[in-house]
């Protein structure tokens, strides 16, 4: 093992893509610089957008849709590249932000949430922390009562967007 001031220097491999933070540095480099540990990075997955003309698509038509739901900073980075694409922020600023701030939008934590406001869209949810707790709190803001349902036969008028309660 490596030493340092006469004492072991403990190496380890953090399996992750580098971060910066306002400082410039990895945060976890940096916390676990300050209990003497020395730790390099490996960055060990690879991502890909999939299908985002379809996407841009579906997210030109707000009409469509009761809402939002981002689960992860990658979702917002996805409507971002739609935006760069072929210059179609403008259309977001003019009209189609607007539309969607009509609708419920929601956010599974502080990160996202982050992300989402500088998109420019109103959101709830981002003290979830995680799935479960998101999907509670949009059932418990949705009164499903308002959606009717076929049976016996017979088919009631369906509304496709549930009230949300305020």
């Amino acid at each position: 093992m490596p030493w340092k001031d006469d004492r072991v220097i403990m190496k380890v491999l953090l399996l992750k893509d580098a971060k910066e933070d306002d400082c410039g540095q990895d945060p976890y480099i940096k916390e676990l610089g300050l209990y003497g540990l020395e730790a390099t990075l490996i960055p060990v997955l690879s991502f890909e957008f999939q299908s985002l003309s379809n996407f841009f698509e579906k997210l030109s038509h707000p009409e469509d849709y009761g809402g939002l739901i981002f689960t992860s900073p990658r979702a917002v980075e996805a409507v971002e590249l739609c935006l760069e694409k072929d210059n179609k922020t403008e259309g977001w600023e003019k009209t189609l932000k607007e539309k969607w701030n009509t609708k419920s939008v929601y956010v599974v934590g502080k990160a996202t949430a982050s992300l989402v406001n500088k998109i420019g869209l109103n959101f709830e949810g981002e003290n979830c922390g995680n799935a479960e707790k998101l999907a509670e709190y949009i059932c418990s803001r949705i009164e499903f009562g308002s959606c009717a349902c076929a049976a016996g036969g017979e088919t009631t008028e369906l509304n496709p967007r549930p009230t949300v309660r305020s």
